[in-house]
């Protein structure tokens, strides 16, 4: 099929010196460009409507995060395993979600969610600088109280609330913290 003589290959070229995949599919240069109006308006449309859905989607979860009833207490160690300095990772509320749980050097007990705020990256803990460091981003977080110091994360971590009970530390729930 030979190029409509109102038409040009990107090369410039004549039709008899363009390859055979060129001639069989030939591409019109300045037609390549053009976006008629109505395309246009049907990918605004389309896309907002994704971000609409999004949204809603968004605030569906959060309705469903904020009515589920609160996780269950769940016993993670007897205090004196853990020593002052040490660090446990644990799963709560549900088998997977990684936390850390650490006993401070003053023996003050902290636990956090091991996600990252800014990708959900694990954290690590470096009780020796009193930081958790999120290695994707080089994100720092403070280890008394999961407030972001240093990075991308602009949120705390979530917070594992904690009860010491006969010498056993249980999870009691999680605050999600802005």
């Amino acid at each position: 099929m030979p190029t409509p003589p109102d038409s040009r290959h990107p090369d410039g070229q004549p039709d008899a010196a363009q390859p055979k995949w060129r001639r069989d599919f030939p591409i019109d240069v300045e037609q390549d460009e053009y976006v008629s109006r109505r395309d246009f308006a049907k990918f605004l449309v389309l896309t907002s409507g994704a971000m609409a859905l999004g949204q809603v989607v968004l605030v569906a979860e959060s309705v469903a995060r904020r009515d589920a009833p609160p996780p269950a207490r769940r016993a993670i160690a007897r205090l004196d395993e853990l020593p002052p300095g040490g660090v446990l990772r644990f799963d709560y509320p549900e088998r997977g979600d990684a936390c850390l749980l650490a006993r401070l050097d003053d023996g003050e007990l902290v636990a956090y969610d091991q996600k990252c705020t800014h990708l959900s990256c694990a954290v690590t803990p470096d009780l020796a600088s009193g930081r958790l460091l999120c290695p994707c981003h080089k994100g720092f977080f403070d280890v008394s109280d999961g407030r972001p110091l240093a990075g991308p994360p602009r949120r705390p971590l979530a917070r594992i609330t904690l009860e010491v009970t006969d010498g056993v530390i249980h999870a009691t729930g999680v605050e999600l913290r802005t």
